[in-house]
C-alpha cells in the first residue's frame, strides 16, 4: 500500500487564528501524534508535561501538549508530542479516531468512519 500522507491544519486551541498547515504521514501504530517542537511554540501551543515513548532506537522522552487539528471540515483536540527536528511529523491513531477518520487502504487515502457513543 505505501504510506498515507495527508495535509492537517494545526491550531492553537486558545486562539483558532494561529494555525500552520503541515503534511504528515498517517501512522496507525504510533499512539500520538508528532508536530515540529518550532511550529507548536509559534502557535503557542502550551507544553503539559513530559512522556516516555519507545523509538527506534531505544526509550526517548519527550513533551507533550494539545492542540487542535483539522482535516477535511472536522476539528479536535489532540494530545501532540513536540517532536525534536529531526522527527518527522505523523498523525497518529488517537488522532485520527478523535477526528473520526480511518485509513482506506483501498483509496490509499482518509476515509470517514461512524464513531462509537
Amino acid at each position: 500500500m505505501g504510506f498515507i500522507h495527508v495535509d492537517v491544519d494545526v491550531l492553537n486551541p486558545a486562539n483558532s487564528e494561529k494555525s500552520e498547515r503541515v503534511r504528515v504521514m498517517v501512522d496507525t501504530g504510533a499512539t500520538l501524534s508528532v508536530l515540529p517542537a518550532s511550529m507548536l511554540e509559534s502557535l503557542g501551543v502550551e507544553r503539559k508535561g513530559r512522556r516516555r515513548f519507545q523509538g527506534f532506537g531505544g526509550p526517548i522522552i519527550r513533551e507533550v501538549g494539545t492542540a487542535d487539528v483539522r482535516y477535511a471540515d472536522e476539528v479536535a483536540g489532540v494530545t501532540v508530542v513536540f517532536g525534536d527536528e529531526d522527527d518527522p511529523p505523523i498523525l497518529g491513531v488517537t488522532a485520527l479516531e478523535v477526528l473520526g477518520f480511518t485509513v482506506d487502504p483501498v483509496k490509499g487515502g482518509l476515509s470517514r468512519v461512524d464513531m462509537l457513543i
